[in-house]
């Protein structure tokens, strides 16, 4: 039996990048899974249809993380479609660049919308159908505990919130068995920040190892935390970023 045979999981922003990956991830370890995705309807399909290659369920809903109503109706959809939310993965994001100089309240609200009031909208309406023993994993940066470079403060600030409000979640979701942690990624191969991209060289040059993360690696740490070996690791970030804060 795979490790997450029978499960049924959410997985918000997974059309592209990490989040495809961790969809991808835990159907090939047996879970039934449901992405969500704000536009890419062509690419949601697409990934669907390989969780179905793989023998498992799947479901793409559209949901804007930004809309509370909409993360809540997607919550209902899963579990309308599944039975229930056995694990929740928060990885819907943007990654807005500039110095403070240059940010304005609307780029605030939008990262906070995304990146803060997103998760703790979807953890809500996720609770409702989660049973004990559940999991909830959410998708940091290493940029919340090292920032090397200008520009990074408002997407620093709403990826550090998600550690406290995770150690919260443990305190809160323990009695029932629910772990909850943060996983931060560091330089990753993604559209959002290629391996080729002009600031690559430098983000390289941080690393430990010398090279970009693959989206699958952090999914195989999401993984890990979602089986049979995350059953007693809640309430902290764990970073898979090859050595760049060490």
């Amino acid at each position: 039996m795979s490790d997450l045979e029978g499960r049924v999981a959410v997985v918000t922003g997974g059309s592209r990048g990490i989040g495809a990956a961790v969809v991808r991830r835990l159907a090939a370890d047996g879970a039934d899974v449901v992405l969500t995705y704000r536009d890419a309807a062509d690419r949601a399909t697409a990934v669907v249809d390989e969780v179905e290659r793989l023998g498992r369920r799947g479901l793409a809903v559209q949901a804007d993380v930004r809309d509370p109503a909409a993360v809540e109706a997607a919550m209902e959809a899963a579990a309308a479609r599944f039975g229930c939310i056995d694990l929740l993965v928060n990885n819907a994001g943007v990654f807005p660049v500039a110095t403070i100089e240059e940010l304005t309240l609307e780029d605030y609200q939008e990262a906070t919308e995304i990146h803060v009031r997103g998760v703790f909208a979807g953890v809500r309406a996720a609770l409702v159908h989660m049973p004990d023993g559940g999991r909830i994993v959410t998708i940091g940066s290493s940029l919340a505990e090292r920032v090397p470079d200008a520009g990074l403060s408002l997407y620093s600030l709403t990826k550090a919130a998600l550690v406290g409000f995770t150690k919260g979640l443990a305190r809160d979701l323990g009695p029932r068995g629910i772990c909850a942690t943060v996983v931060h990624p560091g330089s990753i191969d993604t559209e959002m920040n290629p391996a080729d991209g002009p600031h690559a060289d430098g983000e390289r040059a941080l690393t430990a190892l010398g090279r970009y993360g693959r989206p699958d690696e952090i999914a195989a740490m999401v993984a890990h935390l979602c089986g049979p070996g995350g059953g007693y690791v809640t309430g902290v970030a764990l970073t898979v970023d090859g050595g760049a804060t060490a």
